[in-house]
């Protein structure tokens, strides 16, 4: 099967998702500055979740350029990566209406590690489906910032319980990591189609 279909599907719940997040915030009720205040938990929220929505979402384009046929276990794992990141929308929401709670900030830590272990397993599914040659095996190497994400994740997790701000920053964190540009899968596709160049002349 052909990846077009799974990556225009991938693009079209990704922008419902987002659509749904900033459909949720309330159109503050007055002309001040001082009007804002009440939702401003809301956009912080919402800005959290659009930044993990957007690293997702590159990362998800650049991954399936390593992948030269779909199968029915990478749609599979793909509509788990999909539920998780859907469920964003509800847990930003309740985080923003409750000014960042220690209950709704667990829930939406539980589903942005879900999210990084459906994304896992996503990976290592392409990668069994290309063989030992995938070139996104290749490209993703010792994958730490792939490993330490979900440590972090736990880690935030058991920080809601007693320093929630701890937690807080720690998301934050880890979506800065992430937001870092990561250019391997660039390079690794460059030299395979130079490779191929080279071996095709």
């Amino acid at each position: 099967m052909e990846k077009n279909r799974l990556e225009a599907f991938s693009d079209g719940v990704l922008a419902i998702v987002i659509t749904i997040m900033v459909l949720e915030m309330k159109v503050p009720h007055g002309d001040t500055l001082e009007s804002i205040r009440p939702v401003l938990p809301v956009f912080l929220g919402y800005v959290l979740s659009f930044v993990y929505l957007g690293i997702y979402w590159n990362n998800h384009h650049h991954m399936l350029q390593t992948c030269r046929h779909v199968t029915g276990s990478i749609l599979w794992a793909n509509l788990h990566l999909l539920f998780w990141l859907s469920l964003l929308p509800f847990a930003t929401g309740w985080l923003g209406e409750n000014h960042f709670a220690a209950t709704p900030l667990a829930l939406y830590g539980f589903i942005l590690l879900m999210a990084g272990i459906a994304y896992f397993i996503l990976q290592t599914t392409i990668i069994r489906s290309q063989g030992p040659d995938s070139l996104l095996k290749r490209a993703i190497g010792p994958d730490w910032k792939g490993k330490a994400s979900p440590i972090l994740y736990v880690l935030a997790l058991l920080a809601t319980l007693r320093i929630p701000w701890v937690a807080q920053a720690i998301y934050v964190a880890v979506a800065l990591l992430w937001l870092i540009p990561d250019r391997r899968i660039e390079r690794t596709l460059a030299r395979d189609r130079a490779e191929r160049a080279t071996g095709s002349a």
